[in-house]
């Protein structure tokens, strides 16, 4: 099962207040940028979030799963939760890098 369309929009609309939200749908599913910034991964209609120790006290009692085969474990993170979703997405997006800029193949 991948993520539904609704359920992405539904994301992102929940991140409204950010600037500069966007999606990008990866084998099926989907990550979240903040200002450019990769912040959330979206797979089967959930939201997880890299395991970090910044995010730690605040994630502490969260659910943990693997968002796909192989992957190592992240927390899950209920989107509904106003409060908790904008204390983690200003963690993620103060600690977290711009992506490297891809070089081009010729």
């Amino acid at each position: 099962m991948s993520t539904s369309v609704s359920y992405i929009q539904f994301v992102c609309d929940q991140l409204q207040d950010f600037p500069a939200v966007r999606c990008r749908k990866m084998f099926g599913e989907y990550m979240v940028y903040v200002n450019d910034k990769p912040v959330l991964l979206v797979c089967d209609d959930t939201v997880f979030v890299k395991i970090l120790p910044e995010l730690e006290p605040l994630m502490q009692r969260a659910e943990r799963g693997l968002p796909y085969p192989e992957a190592k474990e992240h927390y899950i993170l209920d989107i509904e939760n106003r409060e908790l979703t904008r204390a983690v997405i200003e963690v993620l997006e103060r600690v977290t890098p711009l992506p490297k800029p891809r070089r081009k193949t010729q």
